[in-house]
């Protein structure tokens, strides 16, 4: 029975938003999967019972409100606190971009409504609704550059779900958790009905059997290991976001990450992001000699983060790298910049002006960029906000002569504090140890510096908030997965063909 009165509909748009809030304590920190398939179900339910594909855009848009704004509320303090843009103007700035993000949902809503008007039960309706779902997530990822933090197949990566990681990549399971979550409506729906029950039947058992292939698929090994386990060296400064780049804030990180650096030897030594938060030419020497000292005594790699610049007005956001096996100074320069932050959207200079932002323009490095050599293995490194973007990591590991045995990213998080961001940035590198099936190393300012391994577990971590070192021995592993190979065609591929076939039955029906 659909529901029209003007009080039906405000009451199903805040259930909607409470369940996008549900939605997000699915993610890290909690890690509650279910929760995920849960809150998608509720919105399904909410969605089929809307009046027309209108409404149904209404309520997935409510839905990604609450998700949204519970989700990345933290980036309010990257503007505010660190920012130092008035507060009602950094408010009303998340807001907007959680109104934004919400689209994409409200988009896969309509469509869905639109696609099933005759029949929202059934496998063809659960099939079509995980498309569209993953559809819109792809395309939020996408689209301007793509902002895909919080993907909804991000919660899995302690799930069932997981063992679909290497095969078709988080918006794979996405397009999985939604068709299990229409699966589930349609049990419910079914329950009571004598001559629905066989329907019940079939859409739980699928939805059970989709949980349990992908747990039988967790543990089969699509790479294997390659040479010894080499010994890493983590470090996390701690220096405060609001001194980073001023005056007392550079020496100090400058002088920390030197002394941090040339502790102790080993294989490979990892900084955060501009951990030297200079540009590299300005580097001091003296800084500079103590470092390659180290590195020419001991054997060490030291991979290590400052901003490069190729003339007075184009600027990079590098790493850095120096090594006995490396002829010249290697360099890596970040491919899929933060918008506002890196680099400025057309029409948004007075945006950015009004932050106080050390750099706000870099130039784009490219995909194909080598690797780091380490006593025989090769590690990929990459910055911040682009472990975000699986498909461009398989992507470089495909154009590598030699593909990368180990990831290594380098993050500064200091900008959103002591927030779900860590948590949630952590859980996003572990996804992509999953689809890579190789370890992934991470090195941040103030957490969550860790050793992924290539099944997605934490080998080990540091506390966050506190200047250390995280020692670890890690194992390089060579081979591609099928995601390295394939990337997200195939999982793009199929659902645009549930489509297809969706359309045409509604046509069907008349």
């Amino acid at each position: 029975m659909q529901v029209t009165s003007r009080s039906g509909t405000v009451f199903r748009l805040l259930i909607a938003a409470v369940l996008g809030v549900a939605h997000t304590q699915a993610f890290a920190p909690h890690n509650w999967w279910w929760l995920q398939i849960l809150s998608l179900a509720g919105l399904v339910a909410l969605i089929a019972g809307a009046p027309r594909p209108r409404a149904a855009a209404a309520t997935a848009y409510a839905f990604g409100l609450g998700w949204f704004l519970s989700g990345i509320w933290w980036l309010f303090i990257s503007m505010h606190v660190y920012g130092e843009m008035p507060s009602w103007m950094a408010g009303l700035a998340v807001v907007l971009f959680a109104g934004y993000l919400s689209i994409w949902p409200a988009l896969a809503g309509a469509a869905w409504h639109w696609l099933t008007q005759r029949g929202r039960n059934g496998v063809l309706p659960a099939l079509a609704f995980g498309a569209t779902w993953a559809l819109s997530e792809w395309l939020r990822g996408v689209v301007f550059t793509g902002f895909p933090w919080l993907g909804s197949g991000y919660p899995h990566t302690d799930g069932p779900l997981a063992g679909f990681a290497p095969l078709i990549g988080v918006y794979g399971i996405s397009a999985l958790a939604g068709f299990i979550a229409a699966l589930l409506v349609a049990v419910v729906g079914a329950i009571g009905r004598q001559r629905k029950a066989r329907s019940a039947v079939l859409a739980g058992g699928l939805a059970v059997g989709v949980l349990a292939c992908g747990a039988a698929l967790a543990p089969i090994q699509y790479t294997s290991p390659i040479g010894q386990p080499i010994h890493v060296r983590l470090l996390q400064g701690n220096v405060a976001q609001d001194i980073k780049f001023e005056p007392v804030g550079i020496e100090r990180s400058l002088e920390l990450y030197r002394d941090l650096i040339t502790e102790a030897p080993a294989d490979l030594v990892v900084t955060p992001e501009t951990a030297f938060p200079v540009i590299l030419q300005e580097l001091p020497v003296e800084i500079a000699r103590a470092v390659r000292t180290f590195m020419e005594k001991t054997g060490t790699t030291i991979i290590f983060g400052a901003a490069g610049a190729d003339s007075p007005v184009d600027f990079t956001n590098s790493v850095f790298a120096i090594g006995p096996e490396q002829d010249q100074l290697y360099r890596y320069n970040k491919h899929h910049l933060v918008p506002f932050g890196e680099f400025i959207p057309f029409g948004f200079r007075w945006f950015v002006d009004m932050m106080k932002m050390p750099l706000g323009d870099f130039r784009r490095g490219t995909l194909d960029q080598p690797a780091v050599p380490v006593r025989g293995i090769h590690v990929a490194p990459n910055i911040c906000y682009e472990d975000l973007f699986g498909e461009e990591i398989a992507a470089t590991l495909r154009q590598q002569a030699t593909p990368a045995n180990m990831l290594a990213n380098v993050t500064n998080l200091a900008w959103f504090g002591d927030t779900i961001a860590l948590d949630q940035h952590l859980q996003i590198s572990r996804m992509r140890a999953l689809e890579m099936r190789r370890p992934m190393l991470r090195a941040t300012n103030t957490g969550m510096t860790a050793v992924v391994a290539p099944d997605g577990t934490v080998q080990a971590k540091l506390p966050t908030f506190q200047v250390g070192t995280l020692t670890a021995t890690v194992q390089g592993m060579q081979g591609l997965t099928p995601y390295i190979r394939w990337g997200n065609v195939p999982v793009l591929i199929g659902s645009l063909l549930v489509l297809l076939v969706a359309a045409r039955a509604r046509r069907a029906r008349g």
